[in-house]
């Protein structure tokens, strides 16, 4: 008679990843106040203490969902940007754009629920996903500053952080009744808004 097959241990990053994709599954169905750990348990399959030993709490499960994302978004923008260099400030403006985009449609309603400040309790979860919007606003600080090199600080800053503002609402406006409306396309309709202001600051730093 022989011995049943052992059941495959599984590493614990790989366990890690498992959990944190099926928690942003929950917490989007259900937002974070209705999220147990119980549903999230019964989803990826492991032990509620599993959870806990690996999380600590509910809150600490979500915090790590939200590393997660903002690792992730930081770097596809990142990676996108840099690719469309070649072609100058308004392709990197568009491809920034295209992957944020795309980037919330990959996260779909769980990107929407972290966005909505109602459903997340104050304190550390709250300070984490204003984290992401400050990772993204200072990656646009950078790209303008080199690009508007004559700029004051405060009119890149303003510019950055407008762009950040405008970015989240249509992100937002997209996933609830966009219409369909690609990520392409998107980005180029909001670049549009936005490139005359970027002209006019380039022409006048200009002597």
């Amino acid at each position: 008679m022989t011995d049943a097959p052992r059941r495959k241990r599984v590493p614990r990053a790989e366990r890690e990843q498992q959990i944190l994709a099926a928690a942003e599954e929950v917490f989007a169905e259900r937002g974070f106040q209705n999220t147990s750990m119980d549903e999230v348990s019964l989803r990826v399959g492991v032990s509620k203490p599993m959870l806990y030993e690996y999380f600590t709490s509910k809150e600490g499960l979500l915090l790590a969902c939200v590393a997660r994302i903002r690792a992730d978004l930081h770097s596809t923008t990142l990676g996108a940007m840099a690719a469309a260099e070649a072609g100058g400030p308004r392709a990197v403006l568009e491809a920034g754009l295209e992957a944020y985009f795309d980037f919330a449609d990959r996260h779909g309603r769980a990107w929407a629920v972290l966005l909505n400040e109602s459903v997340i309790v104050a304190g550390p979860a709250e300070e984490a996903i204003e984290a992401i919007r400050g990772q993204q606003t200072r990656l646009l600080e950078d790209v303008l500053g080199r690009w508007l090199a004559d700029a004051s600080p405060t009119r890149v800053a303003v510019l950055a952080h407008g762009l950040v503002g405008a970015s989240e609402r249509v992100a937002r406006w997209r996933l609830r009744d966009g219409s369909g409306i690609g990520p392409r396309e998107t980005a180029v309709l909001l670049a549009d808004a936005f490139w005359p202001g970027f002209a006019e600051v380039e022409t006048s730093a200009k002597p």
